[in-house]
């Protein structure tokens, strides 16, 4: 039912948790606080929070994954998430109609019809992956 309100979509590597690299499927990084706080203060407030991170697509680079592995990194995202904020949140890597707004390093914003970029036009260069690619 969450996922047919308004949520609000953050990424979990580099915006929610430290990522210096691939270290295994249900390897998480640290905490990143200020984007944890925001998103303990968004709960407390009523809004709808769901994790938005690439590791639950079935194709991750090199290899396709299972409906188990995938299951499986779900739940350590959401095991990683009552760890750190204090509740299980929903996972997907796919934005929703319902998706009011979306934390990511990786985004660009754009102004709404016009095509004009908002946010600082910037390269954004590939994160580097430690598991090797077949």
């Amino acid at each position: 039912r969450d996922w047919l309100e308004p949520h609000i979509l953050v990424d979990l590597d580099c915006t929610l948790a430290y990522y210096n690299g691939w270290a295994g499927d249900g390897k998480i990084g640290d905490p990143i606080y200020p984007m944890v706080n925001k998103v303990k203060t968004w709960l407390k407030s009523g809004k709808k929070v769901i994790i938005f991170t690439a590791r639950v697509s079935k194709n991750l680079p090199g290899r396709l994954l299972s409906e188990k592995e995938v299951f499986d990194i779900e739940e350590s995202i959401k095991t990683w998430c009552l760890t750190h904020i204090g509740q299980k949140l929903l996972v997907t890597n796919e934005k929703t109609f319902y998706s009011t707004i979306v934390y990511d390093d990786r985004a660009i914003q754009v102004e709404t019809n016009t095509g004009r970029i908002i946010s600082k036009d910037i390269e954004i260069k590939p994160l580097p992956l430690l598991h090797a690619v077949v």
